[in-house]
């Protein structure tokens, strides 16, 4: 699954709690403190969610860069990653 700013894939696992792997390269940005704002930001996302994606190994690779004006529009991209991904990935 993916949007403008996420691509998220999935697989099922045997543990009773979700797992999350991030990738934000340079290519997203050359800045450490702006990839380091979008780990927090896909981590805190994660946290609030990892209840509703028991079971799944989830890896979150940024695509695009973005910083604190965008942050609710992109926390709600993820969200509907996170709930699509659940709907297809039923454990």
């Amino acid at each position: 699954m993916s949007n403008v700013h996420f691509q998220v894939l999935a697989r099922p696992n045997a543990l009773p709690q979700a797992r999350l792997g991030l990738v934000v390269g340079k290519r997203t940005d050359n800045r450490a403190v702006v990839r380091n704002y979008i780990k927090r930001t896909i981590r805190e996302t994660f946290r609030l969610h990892a209840q509703s994606l028991a079971g799944l190994d989830l890896v979150v690779r940024s695509r695009q860069a973005f910083g604190r004006k965008e942050r609710v529009a992109v926390r709600e991209e993820l969200q509907d990653l996170f709930a699509r991904i659940r709907r297809r990935c039923p454990v």
